[in-house]
């Protein structure tokens, strides 16, 4: 279950802490030659035309040319309003239709992709700001790689709010400038290891062949000035237009090639007045013969011509934030020198004298740049050099290179899990939580947290694992055992006939009754006890309290609770098979369960309830279990094929268990990803193996060994969540891998589920070979992963 923790324990379960490593640069030349999967790009994409889907197409091009192991299916981003033709593309979302990103997430989930990559810029995504975005990476499984193509330094409060989340729920971070990654860590405590720098890839193509592609537009010998972009104020043209003048004075035959269609939403809201301005300015100024405007959306291969066909590139932009230029790392690459202002990009880009920066809206300071340039052939040709040389650096082959790195960072280690499946855990994960009270709740990291105390629920759930654990010495074991069970006898009001939960760490209890949930498990763990108790002091003892608290229970109709007891009662009808409180519980239990289940059930929602929450296998289990002692068999059936749902909805398309994660709470009809818990998958494993005994269904012993894999690595993020050595066990699964504190309720979960997968497997193994796997105690190994 889902934890209030303290602002230190959420600080230090992050996968990663915030500056704890330099940002990694994976230029130049690092390769990854073997990585596979399948990538999910998230973003526009061409025809679109706008930056982003030009980059989300190179990225996608170049990844199936240098790296065609990887299968790349492409999500693009559609404006209804205005539509386009896509090819190639495995689907379409709207961005202003909430509910085709819930489609769209549910089928990325399921066709098995291993890392979803998304393309983010606020404008690109429907809502306030884009915040539509937000619900969409809540329902994705896989690892996701986020790209920022911008990173604002002062945010608004909804900017902040929806990149905040988006962080919180990216495995890997991509930007492509190192201040970019200094304001993600400055503004949002971003963990430096999760931040990857890759500059703006772009072509390799042969250096100085200005005169051979001026030559194929007619440009004839003149020395040519370029911007390239979709026209708009931000482009900061004016500022040339108006340095043309003190240009001409020294270069008369200079030619201004102005290149690309003005901005579709600007045409849409002003028509083409900006672009008449900037004309209208231009014979003003006497200039307008030094122009040549090429009115039209180009694509790449030409763009590139055209950017060859020019001596110097100019980008005058006033919004020195702009983190990225595409043409930008295209104009470096290509060996041309470049006058700009010096916004994030260009200032990383064309230090070392690699270009010439200008302060915004100076036309002096741009005539004087062009003129030096112009003036000195062999200082423009040297800077052309410089920038060639630089552009080395982010050619494509090395762009793919890094972006194929990034994937197989987020793959992490896909080794299957089998080898270790009936490997016996140690218990000194188990006794580090222990005092002479009990278990204690909560640890931030491997550390017992004094501060929470103690709870019914976990020391329950001990008491249940000293009945079946066969690692501990016999006098240990019972010590420990002796121990628990006072713990949940001295939880037991008499008065209310009710049991407590929460005990503060100076023992005193922190409220007078507790939950119905810690109730119901309560009475499970005494059920349990009093069939498989140590001795037979510990199954008397268990027999005397259940009695007990059987009266206390019967007004108590939450539908968890009820299941949990209803366990409780099977394990005390395993040694009394005419107890009356027993069946009782087990007849009234039955019949509301069977009943919620026909009240919920839809074509597409076999369950329970509308909602899903923790331990959902548990209905399933105790209804089975219900059908099969009080011969039953409508219940039967509905505990079975209500298990199958939930396991459905539990099995991700690569085939590994998905727990239901603890955002889909109070959803209706939802089940969302993460974050996932240990409990979950526990009970996957007792109810899977509660079904296999009432079917001898192999399905059912493949769900429980799958579920079971879920703790040792075969999962969403591919972590190891369980240590073998020690038997400590990680609190679940976040979107950035592993939840680092190791509480109790998830090294019980791990112990409790490993004793169920090995009795599930003697029961197979004994119905098809004889053979029995060996549990008993075995020598104890030191703890090797978590110290």
């Amino acid at each position: 279950m889902p934890d209030d923790r303290s602002p230190l324990e959420s600080v230090l379960a992050e996968t990663v802490g915030a500056g704890q490593a330099d940002v990694v640069t994976l230029f130049p030349g690092q390769t990854s030659d073997h990585v596979t999967g399948r990538v999910a790009v998230v973003g526009t994409y061409v025809p679109r035309k706008c930056g982003i889907a030009t980059f989300t197409s190179d990225l996608v091009e170049q990844l199936g040319h240098h790296h065609g192991e990887l299968a790349v299916d492409v999500h693009a981003l559609v404006d209804a309003g205005d539509p386009l033709e896509y090819e190639g593309v495995a689907r379409e979302i709207v961005q202003d239709d909430a509910d085709d990103y819930r489609r769209a997430a549910q089928a990325i989930n399921d066709s098995g992709a291993d890392v979803v990559w998304l393309q983010h810029e606020y404008g690109i995504f429907g809502g306030e700001c884009g915040e539509m975005v937000c619900d969409f990476v809540d329902r994705i499984a896989a690892p996701i790689i986020l790209t920022l193509h911008t990173v604002l330094a002062e945010p608004g409060d909804k900017q902040r709010e929806i990149l905040a989340h988006l962080l919180s729920r990216a495995a890997r971070v991509m930007v492509m400038s190192h201040h970019s990654a200094d304001l993600l860590a400055r503004l949002y405590g971003i963990g430096r290891e999760r931040l990857t720098v890759i500059p703006h890839g772009a072509p390799d193509r042969p250096f100085g062949r200005q005169d051979r592609f001026k030559a194929q537009l007619g440009l004839g010998e003149r020395p040519v000035l370029m911007t390239f972009g979709l026209l708009g104020p931000g482009k900061g043209i004016e500022t040339v237009i108006e340095a043309l003048p003190a240009i001409a004075e020294r270069h008369p035959d200079v030619l201004y090639r102005i290149v690309g269609a003005t901005h579709p939403n600007l045409v849409a809201e002003h028509g083409e007045s900006y672009r008449e301005g900037l004309q209208g300015l231009a014979a003003r100024l006497g200039v307008a013969d030094m122009i040549e405007w090429v009115d039209r959306y180009l694509d790449t291969p030409e763009l590139l011509d055209q950017l060859e066909a020019c001596d110097i590139y100019l980008t005058p932009y006033p919004n020195l934030q702009q983190s990225t230029s595409g043409t930008l790392s295209y104009a470096v690459a290509l060996g041309k020198a470049v006058v700009s202002t010096p916004y994030i990009h260009a200032s990383e880009l064309l230090s070392d004298g690699v270009g010439h920066l200008f302060e915004p809206g100076s036309s002096q300071a741009v005539a004087e740049a062009v003129n030096g340039l112009l003036d000195r052939p062999e200082a423009l040709a040297a800077m052309q050099r410089r920038a060639y040389d630089k552009g080395r650096e982010t050619i494509w082959p090395r762009f793919a290179d890094a972006a194929a790195s990034l994937v197989e960072k987020c793959l992490g280690d896909r080794r299957p899990a089998a080898s270790r499946l009936f490997a016996v855990p140690g218990m000194g994960g188990v006794t580090a939580m222990c005092d002479d009270v009990g278990m204690m709740q909560h640890a931030i990291g491997t550390i017992p947290d004094r501060s929470h105390g103690y709870c019914l629920d976990d020391n329950a759930r001990a008491l249940m694992l000293m009945n079946v654990t066969g690692r501990m010495e016999a006098r240990e074991a019972d010590r420990y055992a002796a121990m628990f069970a006072s713990f949940v006898q001295h939880a037991f009001d008499p008065a209310q006939g009710r049991f407590r939960n929460f005990m503060a760490y100076d023992r005193t209890w922190s409220e007078d009754c507790g939950s119905d949930d810690s109730n119901g498990r309560a009475i499970w763990a005494l059920g349990h006890t009093a069939s498989r108790g140590r001795t037979e002091d510990m199954r008397w003892w268990a027999r005397g309290l259940f009695d007990a608290a059987l009266a206390g229970f019967a007004d108590i109709d939450s539908p968890r609770a009820v299941a949990f007891a209803m366990l409780g009662a099977v394990g005390r009808l395993e040694g009394e098979k005419d107890h009356a409180g027993a069946r009782a519980l087990l007849q009234r239990g039955g019949t509301m369960l069977h009943s919620l289940l026909d009240e919920s059930r839809r074509p597409d929602w076999a369950w329970f309830e509308c909602v899903l929450g923790y331990d959902n296998p548990r209905l399933s289990q105790a209804l089975i279990e219900a059908g099969r002692l009080l011969d039953r068999p409508e219940w039967l059936a509905s505990g079975l094929s209500s298990l199958r749902w939930i396991a459905q909805q539990q099995t991700s398309a690569q085939g590994n268990f998905r727990a239901v994660g603890s955002d889909s709470f109070h959803q209706p009809h939802e089940v969302l990803p993460f974050d996932q818990q240990p409990l979950e998958a526990q009970a996957a494993v007792d109810a899977a193996k509660t079904a296999f005994r009432a079917t001898q269904d192999r399905f059912w012993y493949d769900h429980a060994t799958t579920a079971y894999r879920w703790f040792l690595g075969d999962n969403d993020r591919n972590v190891v969540l369980a240590d073998i050595a020690s038997g400590r066990c990680r609190d679940g699964i976040t979107p950035r891998g592993a939840n680092r504190n190791c509480g109790a309720e998830s090294i019980l979960a791990f112990q409790l589920a490993h004793y169920a997968v090995v009795a599930l497997a003697n029961v197979q193994r004994a119905d098809s070979s004889g053979e029995v796997i060996e549990n008993q105690r075995l020598p104890r190994q030191p703890a090797t992963h978590f110290r």
